[in-house]
Protein backbone atom coordinates (compact mmCIF):
# COMPACT_ATOMS: atom_id res chain seq x y z
CA UNK A 1 0.00 0.00 0.00
CA UNK A 2 1.65 3.25 -1.10
CA UNK A 3 1.54 5.82 1.79
CA UNK A 4 1.23 9.89 0.75
CA UNK A 5 1.92 12.41 3.51
CA UNK A 6 -0.71 15.24 3.55
CA UNK A 7 0.48 18.00 5.76
CA UNK A 8 -2.50 19.63 6.96
CA UNK A 9 -2.92 23.06 8.58
CA UNK A 10 -6.55 24.05 7.51
CA UNK A 11 -5.15 26.05 4.89
CA UNK A 12 -7.10 26.64 1.64
CA UNK A 13 -3.88 25.44 0.28
CA UNK A 14 -3.74 22.05 2.23
CA UNK A 15 -7.50 21.45 1.61
CA UNK A 16 -6.59 21.73 -1.79
CA UNK A 17 -3.31 19.06 -1.59
CA UNK A 18 -5.88 16.98 0.15
CA UNK A 19 -8.37 17.38 -2.67
CA UNK A 20 -5.23 16.57 -4.97
CA UNK A 21 -4.20 13.77 -2.73
CA UNK A 22 -7.61 11.89 -2.46
CA UNK A 23 -7.40 12.47 -6.70
CA UNK A 24 -4.60 10.23 -6.69
CA UNK A 25 -5.42 7.60 -4.20
CA UNK A 26 -7.93 7.21 -7.48
CA UNK A 27 -9.66 3.98 -5.72
CA UNK A 28 -5.83 2.31 -5.66
CA UNK A 29 -4.24 1.00 -2.99
CA UNK A 30 -2.90 4.12 -1.60
CA UNK A 31 -3.35 5.10 2.40
CA UNK A 32 -2.91 9.03 3.25
CA UNK A 33 -1.26 10.07 6.06
CA UNK A 34 -2.95 13.52 7.45
CA UNK A 35 -0.54 15.18 9.84
CA UNK A 36 -1.21 18.60 11.56
CA UNK A 37 2.14 19.93 13.28
CA UNK A 38 1.81 22.80 16.24
CA UNK A 39 3.96 24.87 17.32
CA UNK A 40 5.55 24.34 20.67
CA UNK A 41 4.58 26.61 23.04
CA UNK A 42 7.15 28.29 25.13
CA UNK A 43 6.66 26.64 28.87
CA UNK A 44 6.01 29.17 31.47
CA UNK A 45 4.28 31.25 29.06
CA UNK A 46 0.53 29.79 30.12
CA UNK A 47 -0.49 28.91 33.64
CA UNK A 48 -0.63 25.51 32.65
CA UNK A 49 1.75 22.12 33.30
CA UNK A 50 3.61 20.29 30.54
CA UNK A 51 1.28 17.86 30.37
CA UNK A 52 -1.95 20.32 29.97
CA UNK A 53 0.51 22.39 27.19
CA UNK A 54 0.05 18.88 25.13
CA UNK A 55 -3.65 18.04 26.06
CA UNK A 56 -3.97 21.64 24.55
CA UNK A 57 -2.12 21.50 21.82
CA UNK A 58 -3.61 17.62 21.10
CA UNK A 59 -6.87 19.23 21.30
CA UNK A 60 -5.72 22.41 18.48
CA UNK A 61 -4.59 19.37 16.02
CA UNK A 62 -8.26 17.72 16.39
CA UNK A 63 -9.72 20.82 15.51
CA UNK A 64 -7.85 21.38 12.58
CA UNK A 65 -7.88 17.85 11.28
CA UNK A 66 -11.77 17.71 11.79
CA UNK A 67 -12.52 19.17 8.10
CA UNK A 68 -9.88 17.13 6.56
CA UNK A 69 -10.87 13.98 8.15
CA UNK A 70 -14.68 14.53 7.10
CA UNK A 71 -13.38 15.39 3.66
CA UNK A 72 -11.65 11.37 3.79
CA UNK A 73 -14.37 9.85 5.24
CA UNK A 74 -16.55 11.32 2.79
CA UNK A 75 -14.58 9.87 0.11
CA UNK A 76 -14.09 6.50 1.31
CA UNK A 77 -10.54 6.84 1.68
CA UNK A 78 -7.78 5.17 4.18
CA UNK A 79 -6.21 7.48 5.89
CA UNK A 80 -4.54 7.98 9.39
CA UNK A 81 -4.79 11.37 11.24
CA UNK A 82 -1.96 12.82 13.77
CA UNK A 83 -0.33 15.75 15.14
CA UNK A 84 3.06 16.58 16.34
CA UNK A 85 4.86 19.22 17.82
CA UNK A 86 7.88 21.09 16.66
CA UNK A 87 9.37 23.43 13.83
CA UNK A 88 6.74 22.29 11.15
CA UNK A 89 9.45 21.09 8.15
CA UNK A 90 11.59 18.99 10.44
CA UNK A 91 8.07 17.02 11.86
CA UNK A 92 6.90 16.89 8.33
CA UNK A 93 10.31 15.33 7.35
CA UNK A 94 10.75 13.18 10.29
CA UNK A 95 7.02 11.63 9.98
CA UNK A 96 7.46 11.04 6.34
CA UNK A 97 10.68 8.76 7.53
CA UNK A 98 9.38 7.18 10.54
CA UNK A 99 6.24 6.15 8.50
CA UNK A 100 7.74 5.09 5.12
CA UNK A 101 5.34 7.52 3.12
CA UNK A 102 5.93 7.45 -0.85
CA UNK A 103 5.15 10.97 -1.48
CA UNK A 104 4.68 14.17 0.49
CA UNK A 105 1.49 16.29 -1.58
CA UNK A 106 0.80 19.68 1.02
CA UNK A 107 -0.21 23.29 0.14
CA UNK A 108 2.30 26.38 -0.67
CA UNK A 109 0.89 28.68 1.59
CA UNK A 110 -0.09 27.99 5.04
CA UNK A 111 -1.90 29.90 7.76
CA UNK A 112 1.82 30.42 10.18
CA UNK A 113 1.89 33.68 11.61
CA UNK A 114 4.45 34.81 9.08
CA UNK A 115 2.73 33.23 5.86
CA UNK A 116 2.13 36.49 4.50
CA UNK A 117 5.72 37.30 5.01
CA UNK A 118 7.99 34.02 4.38
CA UNK A 119 4.86 32.45 2.10
CA UNK A 120 6.28 28.87 1.01
CA UNK A 121 9.01 28.65 3.17
CA UNK A 122 7.93 25.71 5.18
CA UNK A 123 7.24 24.02 1.69
CA UNK A 124 10.76 25.09 0.35
CA UNK A 125 12.18 23.30 3.57
CA UNK A 126 10.44 20.12 3.34
CA UNK A 127 11.58 19.55 -0.20
CA UNK A 128 15.52 19.97 0.82
CA UNK A 129 14.87 17.87 3.72
CA UNK A 130 12.62 14.87 2.24
CA UNK A 131 14.03 11.41 -0.04
CA UNK A 132 10.53 11.18 -1.92
CA UNK A 133 8.66 13.12 -4.47
CA UNK A 134 7.04 16.51 -2.96
CA UNK A 135 3.63 17.52 -4.80
CA UNK A 136 3.22 21.44 -3.88
CA UNK A 137 -0.47 22.62 -4.51
CA UNK A 138 -1.95 25.76 -4.84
Amino acid sequence: MRKILVPYDGSPSATHALQHAIGMAGGGDVHIELLNVQTPLPLGSLALSPDEIRQVQAGEAGKVLAPARAILDACGVPYLAQSRVGSPPSEIARHCEEHACEAVVMGTRGLGPLSSVMAGSVATRVIHLVDVPVTLVK
